[in-house]
């Protein structure tokens, strides 16, 4: 009597949500989304204003 492998077992499939993705906040809601440096203190904000400055802002 021979008897056949057991098929390994499968992951359930994702369930459909239907919540409203406006509820939720998305990586721009925040300071990071934009680019923002939270850690960061006056004179590297004065560093990255100078470096960030365009020519005609003298």
């Amino acid at each position: 009597m021979s008897t056949a492998p057991e098929p390994e077992p499968r992951a359930p499939k994702p369930a459909l949500v239907f919540d409203d993705p406006l509820d939720q906040q998305s990586s721009d809601d925040t300071d990071r989304g934009w680019g923002e440096r939270g850690d960061a203190d006056g004179a590297a904000d004065l560093k990255r204003f100078l470096d960030e400055k365009p020519p005609h802002h003298l």
